[in-house]
């Protein structure tokens, strides 16, 4: 149902989620990040409440392990059977949690800086394809974020279609400094692609904007001139 991918860029201090899944608004439902903290995604049978524990955990200064390890240990073990849960800290270490009940084809690929997760895939190539794309391509986390999902697709993505998709990422503003979403389309990663290219040049004057608005530019639309 789903592949997803959290990265973080130890010179920039950014952290960014990219998921994708058969199921409508994967992004709305399964992913986690904080500002200088790290990010969770839960996936697979969702229960987001997992996601904010991850966070807290690692709020209180919980490594990626020990973090995963006490939600783990609190929930319910029949529903965390179900489960699929990615961490990732702010010493970009990782840990993850595969419930034996995940379904599908399912599994992890965890590497210095970056995890990924995936479940009901067509091979487990789809994880070392996102991971790999995304220590090794070039340009701004969004692009190699957008890279690697489009890297697992080529690498055979899903058993089935995918149908949603979404990029986050973090970078010490106080909020999502990128946060676009598809939650519903036949090709959701290459109408992600797009809203992308629209977003990406304006990112950087949007967080102005917040911070001092009185140096904001206009963008010349009506009442904004």
């Amino acid at each position: 149902m789903t592949f997803s991918l959290l990265l973080r860029d130890p010179e920039s201090g950014e952290f960014g989620s990219a998921i994708s899944s058969s199921s409508p608004a994967v992004a709305a439902r399964c992913v986690n990040l904080a500002d200088g903290i790290g990010g969770a995604h839960s996936q697979n049978v969702t229960d987001p409440r997992l996601g904010h524990r991850i966070i807290e955990q690692l709020r209180a200064e919980a490594t990626a392990a020990e973090a995963l390890s006490a939600v783990v240990s609190s929930t319910d073990q029949t529903s965390i059977a179900y489960r699929q849960l990615l961490v990732l800290d702010a010493d970009g270490r990782t840990a993850v949690h595969s419930g034996e009940r995940a379904l599908g084809i399912f599994g992890a690929t965890e590497r210095e800086n970056a995890v990924a997760g995936g479940n009901m895939l067509a091979s487990l190539d789809v994880l070392d394809a996102l991971v790999e794309t995304a220590l090794t391509s070039h340009g701004s986390i969004e692009e190699r974020l957008l890279a690697a999902l489009q890297a697992a697709i080529a690498a055979g993505g899903e058993a089935g279609p995918v149908h949603s998709a979404g990029i986050s990422v973090v970078a010490n503003a106080g909020w999502r400094v990128t946060d676009l979403r598809v939650d519903w389309s036949d090709d959701p990663i290459t109408e992600l692609g797009r809203a992308l290219d629209e977003w990406l040049p304006q990112r950087d004057a949007y967080v102005n904007r917040g911070l001092d608005p009185a140096a904001a530019p206009s963008y010349g639309v009506p009442g904004d001139e």
